[in-house]
């Protein structure tokens, strides 16, 4: 982090005259928009089995829906960063969210498979949308306030993601229907998004930005963040790994029950949850290079351990390691592409987040592939290899960013 005074130097006068009550208000609305992206998502994710079953789909069929959430969200962040910094987060906040909740409500009423792909590519869309703006807000109120806060945000969302997963099962355990639950959670969306976009920082016009004079990069030639990108592609493709596979170990390899098996997977998505609500004080202690590598270097022993140990108690500590390792990969980087010089923070946030989606869709196939030629402790020793990575050379690439 930089000091106070160089980050309020770097605000323009809209922001830096703004009362603090004003940017406290900006990061309440911002967590709430975290927290509604974390719940729409996870709503979602509770209804993959019922779309496979509502539309009859075999599992070529059912990936082809999978991916097209995929391509929406990735020609999302491709094309639309420039619109974000143009518009303002507040309104690409805004736009983003309302799409996401409308095709979120459409998913399960659509009367055909082809209309559902192309819903599943526009929530895609809006959800990349939202995603990108929500951290350049996120961005934009850290340096107003003059601490970390992205960590927290981020804890945020994972908190409405075991929010929507939770409520969404037992809304369907007492017999909601599915479509009426996935409105249920759409409407809740939009009331969340229009109840705190008026509180977001107010857009300035790039006319008005202290660098505006200053000579603007093309983020496609950034070193910085290709630097950043390529870092946060090989977290995700760890953590991307663990979402598919950590229950599959657990079954296949450790032997463990199927309650003992989802409770793996729920330590992992608890130890990362915990870890973003730290992370942000340890990050103003330490900094972020001190950061990433004890956090890389706690992934790794955790996936260690859990490979060359597997028992279901040692397993399981090993994956909430792997959780509370992996947590702050994602906001430190968001934080770094959001102040790389010379670009704005919607385009290097859209850079970055684009990278490591491919990162996260790549992990599972990387590590399906790997543990076919040879069994998945092998694969899974794919994501040990990539948090030692993280360790070795994330400190050093931050440091040199002077980040």
């Amino acid at each position: 982090m930089s000091d106070r005074s160089s980050d309020l130097a770097a605000l323009p006068a809209a922001h830096r005259n703004l009362p603090v009550a004003a940017r406290n208000r900006a990061r309440t609305a911002t967590m709430a928009l975290f927290f509604i992206a974390g719940m729409v998502y996870a709503s979602w994710g509770v209804h993959v089995p019922t779309v496979r079953d509502r539309f009859h789909l075999n599992p070529a069929l059912l990936s082809v829906a999978l991916l097209a959430v995929a391509v929406g969200s990735i020609t999302a962040m491709a094309t639309n960063a420039s619109w974000i910094a143009r518009v303002g987060s507040r309104r690409a906040c805004l736009t983003g969210g309302l799409v996401m909740s409308v095709c979120g409500a459409l998913i399960l009423v659509v009367p055909s498979y082809w209309l559902l792909l192309i819903v599943l590519m526009i929530f895609g869309a809006g959800m990349a949308t939202l995603d990108v703006a929500m951290n350049a807000e996120a961005s934009a109120v850290e340096i107003a306030l003059g601490r970390p806060i992205m960590s927290s945000l981020h804890g945020m969302f994972s908190v409405g993601g075991m929010a929507g997963a939770a409520i969404g099962g037992a809304l369907l355990a007492r017999g909601m229907a599915p479509a009426v639950h996935l409105a249920l959670a759409s409407a809740i969306s939009a009331l969340v998004l229009l109840a705190a976009c008026p509180s977001v920082l107010p857009h300035v016009p790039h006319a008005e930005h202290p660098d505006a004079h200053a000579p603007r990069a093309n983020r496609w030639r950034s070193p910085a963040l290709w630097a950043l990108g390529i870092f946060a592609l090989i977290a995700l493709i760890a953590e991307g790994a663990m979402y598919d596979w950590a229950t599959v170990y657990m079954r296949d390899v450790v032997l463990a029950t199927p309650a003992v098996a989802s409770a793996a997977y729920a330590a992992f998505s608890g130890g990362m949850a915990a870890a973003r609500f730290a992370g942000d004080a340890v990050r103003a202690r330490f900094g972020a290079p001190q950061l990433i590598m004890a956090s890389a270097s706690l992934a790794c022993v955790g996936m260690i351990a859990a490979l060359l140990l597997p028992n279901p108690v040692i397993a399981m500590a090993g994956f909430t390691l792997m959780g509370i390792g992996l947590a702050n990969m994602m906001p430190v980087l968001f934080a770094a592409a959001a102040r790389v010089e010379g670009i704005h923070a919607a385009e290097g946030l859209a850079h970055v987040a684009g990278l490591a989606y491919f990162g996260m869709l790549l992990g599972p196939v990387i590590i399906g592939g790997v543990a076919q030629a040879t069994n998945l402790t092998i694969g899974l020793s794919v994501v040990a290899l990539c948090a030692a990575l993280l360790a070795v050379t994330g400190p050093r690439m931050l440091r040199r960013l002077k980040i």
